[in-house]
């Protein structure tokens, strides 16, 4: 599909669930809410208008057939946007300040798609026989989306370019595997493989899952963290250094000056974006020549995925494994028969529990509740504040099945795998993010067992509206893969952040996300030397008709759908696109 028509399309879904209040972009006129769809009578011949209304209460009415010229604002929560003023220079400014922000970070990636297309990497020859054979030994069905990301790093490393490639899924969408046929086939080539991760509970599960996988082949894998005495840890890296180790896996202690490598072929960066500034700086050092591929679960938004291809290999995994069940979702004020209802019926069925709780000043005493609640549950606490031995052994005797319900903060939040955990209990839901929450409730729901998350609120006292919207829309997306719905609501602007550097937050948020990714997509074509839009393909005549022209409501009743169809006229760039609406308008509601 096209660019422009994706891109459309992405704005159509976020014109039919405008509701009222909601903040929308207009092109020229910037940042204001739309107050509904209004039938005004001009010049003898009532029309559809959209009302908008900007700072200071002034009111814009914009006729349905210039709806083209409207976006849905993406940029945080709705609450505290700023209005823009009519008739103001400010939109405009802040328009030209990000146009030359993009242009920077267009030019850069521009320039770096440009030195890393020369640049030859290591060569590796395409599948053989024993590749072929560790592929068939992988216990699940390929999801059509990991089967074109394993084919498409592999290609990548057989053209002898440089791979850097993005590669996007859903916590649990088998990114991991991926991972591992790369690494398998940079070591049965002879090289080495680096994977970095952010923590070392991480660490210890990326050594288990690839060892598990690659048991029955002579590779070594180790992993270096804090939790190797410093004896050990030398040992390995010596290792390493000559050779005898194949895959390391390890937190940014990998990036000390005293890890050398014989021979590194691949470097496998799990969540970029957890590592610190100057960790970065080292990442770029280690990157120099081999091959990269970076895993992330944080959405890439699609309008962004098609601005930046072609600039950044990226392969979104969208499809979730087969047979997973999505997670059931329940909102509820914090009820203590619910709670002890819930770890019981897990631990009945062999499961165990995550309960998070973040303050770690009455994490205990909630500990010591629950284990009074259920009297055969073994409870174990896990926080930030523990040191990283106390810390590590929880985790890992919770992973051991000694414990069978954690208590911990959000430290959980990135990377623990349990599979037997299939029940989350959050409590005060509504002070995390939509973000965190959607991220911890990635923990259960692993396997094929059907899992709960319970989302409790405070049993008294008030709750902000943003915690509401925020609750309203995670239980809204329960099916799996919806982080990428979700992410149109609250990850757009960090999954932008994240792709694109951290400053390019701020900048998203002023002007909305769809603006953004226009202007970023002009700037890429721009230093192409690719045609662009003109800046007058957005000018249009105003229309007096002496007659009446808009869609009634008794033949559309839906106002969603009829803002739909608005728009998609408005948008048209020829004559068959609208033959085209005109055909399926008779379709679906009859002759017009």
């Amino acid at each position: 599909e096209s660019g422009s028509a994706a891109k459309d399309w992405s704005n159509l879904q976020a014109l039919t669930d405008l509701s009222i209040g909601d903040p929308i972009v207009h092109i020229d006129h910037g940042i204001g809410r739309y107050q509904g769809l209004v039938r005004l009578d001009l010049s003898g011949a009532p029309a559809d208008f959209l009302l908008l209304e900007y700072s200071g209460k002034d009111k814009l009415y914009l006729p349905v057939y210039r709806l083209n010229v409207i976006q849905k604002y993406m940029g945080g929560v709705g609450e505290g946007v700023q209005l823009d003023k009519l008739g103001g220079q400010q939109f405009t400014k802040e328009k030209e300040r990000v146009r030359s922000a993009v242009k920077k970070i267009a030019f850069d990636l521009v320039q770096l798609y440009a030195e890393r297309s020369i640049r030859t990497g290591l060569k590796i020859s395409p599948r053989d026989s024993m590749f072929r054979e560790f592929e068939a030994k992988f216990p699940f069905d390929e999801t059509p989306d990991q089967l074109k990301a394993i084919d498409a790093s592999i290609e990548d490393m057989v053209s002898g370019r440089v791979m850097d490639r993005l590669v996007c899924g859903d916590v649990g969408y088998g990114k991991t595997e991926v991972a591992m046929r790369t690494a398998f086939k940079m070591v049965s080539e002879g090289y080495q493989v680096a994977v970095l991760v952010p923590t070392t509970v991480l660490a210890h599960q990326h050594e288990q899952s690839f060892r598990s996988r690659i048991q029955d082949y002579p590779i070594r894998i180790e992993s270096v963290s804090r939790f190797k005495s410093p004896k050990d840890q030398k040992t390995i890296l010596k290792d390493v250094e000559v050779g005898k180790v194949d895959i390391v896996i390890g937190t940014h202690r990998l990036l000390s000056k005293d890890v050398r490598f014989k021979k590194l072929g691949l470097v496998i960066i799990d969540e970029e974006h957890r590592f610190g500034v100057e960790h970065k700086e080292k990442l770029k050092t280690l990157k120099v020549n081999t091959h990269v591929m970076t895993l992330t679960a944080t959405p890439i938004p699609r309008t962004l995925h098609m601005a930046l291809s072609g600039l950044r290999d990226i392969s979104l995994i969208n499809t979730a494994p087969i047979n997973r069940l999505p997670i059931r979702t329940y909102v509820s004020k914090y009820d203590e028969d619910l709670i002890r209802r819930a770890v019981e019926t897990e631990l009945s069925r062999g499961g165990q529990v995550f309960f998070v709780h973040n303050r770690v000043q009455s994490i205990y005493e909630m500990a010591n509740h629950i284990r009074e609640m259920v009297p055969h549950s073994v409870v174990a606490v896990g926080h930030g504040q523990m040191s990283e031995g106390e810390l590590e052994k929880v985790m890992m005797d919770f992973y051991q099945k000694k414990a069978n319900v954690l208590v911990s903060t959000t430290i959980i939040e990135s990377g623990l795998d349990v599979p037997s955990a299939n029940t989350m209990i959050i409590d005060r839901a509504d002070r995390f993010g939509l973000a965190q929450l959607y991220q911890l409730r990635g923990r259960v729901g692993r396997s094929q067992t059907r899992a709960y998350a319970y989302l409790l609120l405070p049993a008294e006292g008030m709750i902000s509206e943003d915690a509401k919207k925020r609750l309203e829309v995670i239980q809204r997306f329960v099916e799996l893969g919806s982080g990428f719905s979700i992410a149109s609501h609250d990850l757009e602007i960090r999954g932008g952040g994240d792709v694109l550097g951290a400053a390019q937050s701020g900048h998203i948020a002023s002007v909305g996300f769809d603006l953004y990714t226009e202007l970023l997509e002009e700037a890429i074509r721009e230093i192409q030397g690719k045609p662009i839009l003109a800046e007058d393909a957005h000018r249009e005549p105003e229309i007096k008709v002496p007659f009446s022209a808009f869609l009634s409501e008794i033949y559309v009743p839906d106002v969603h759908q009829r803002l739909g169809l608005y728009r998609r006229l408005s948008g048209s760039n020829n004559e068959h696109e609208i033959d085209e609406i005109e055909m399926e308008l008779q379709d679906r509601y009859g002759s017009l």
